[in-house]
């Protein structure tokens, strides 16, 4: 898969942010795709994975270029094929220099954005969000303007899908296996608004990627699920 087959593949379906208006630069940690969504595989298959993952992402970094809410899109990746493919859809891409982990791409994301805009509202969220809808977004984002730091837990209540941080305060990722208790105990508030499903549910299993067609998933995964069939039952 190489970049140029990406975008081919992508001619005519991309729509850029032609209106960045919003107050919120999100930032969007994403291995490169040969590492990612390693547990997938045994569902789908290793030629299908990364392919998934770049699907992922594409569908995640769209809805949130379409959310009204959002001013850009920083996504931080080494990956030479999702870079152009992302950078297509309107998303500035930064390589992940640090190359420490992801709380360190995220941190270096932030740095990315506030020696631009020092002021910027902040939130990190995850690249596995193809069900992501910007309304829900939106929601989350208005929710977030009220305190300091401000996240959202994962559809299994442990892991976290979204962090955020107003102008002055640094961000503090604490991702990776139960980060919904690491983050409430840096004091950051949990978003508890019902209704967002979308914002919860990322994809790590088969089972993930069944419940995430079910809520709709955006034309990227769409595309590619509905030309290799049934995802397998692991």
């Amino acid at each position: 898969m190489t970049a140029s087959s990406v975008l081919t593949r992508m001619e005519g379906e991309i729509a850029t942010n032609t209106d960045p208006t919003g107050p919120w630069s999100l930032v969007v940690p994403l291995k490169p795709l040969a590492r990612a969504k390693s547990r997938l595989g045994r569902a789908t298959g290793e030629e299908l994975r990364p392919r998934l993952a770049l699907a992922f992402a594409l569908d995640t970094v769209a809805a949130a270029l379409s959310c009204r809410a959002v001013r850009d899109v920083v996504v931080v990746t080494d990956d030479p094929v999702a870079a152009p493919a992302l950078a297509a859809l309107g998303a500035r891409t930064v390589p992940d220099a640090p190359a420490a982990g992801l709380d360190a791409a995220l941190e270096h994301g932030v740095r990315s954005v506030r020696s631009r805009r020092p002021d910027a509202a902040v939130a990190a969220l995850n690249a596995d969000l193809p069900a992501l809808r910007a309304e829900e977004l939106a929601r989350v984002l208005e929710f977030s303007t009220e305190f300091p730091r401000a996240f959202v837990t994962d559809a299994q209540g442990i892991g976290t899908t979204f962090l955020s941080a107003m102008p002055g305060f640094e961000l503090r990722p604490s991702f990776g296996g139960p980060s919904r208790a690491r983050h409430l105990e840096s004091g950051a508030v949990e978003v508890s608004a019902p209704g967002l499903d979308s914002v919860r549910r990322d994809v790590d299993t088969g089972d993930d990627l069944r419940v995430a067609l079910e809520l709709g998933v955006g034309r990227f995964t769409a595309g590619l699920t509905a030309a290799v069939g049934p995802v397998a039952d692991r």
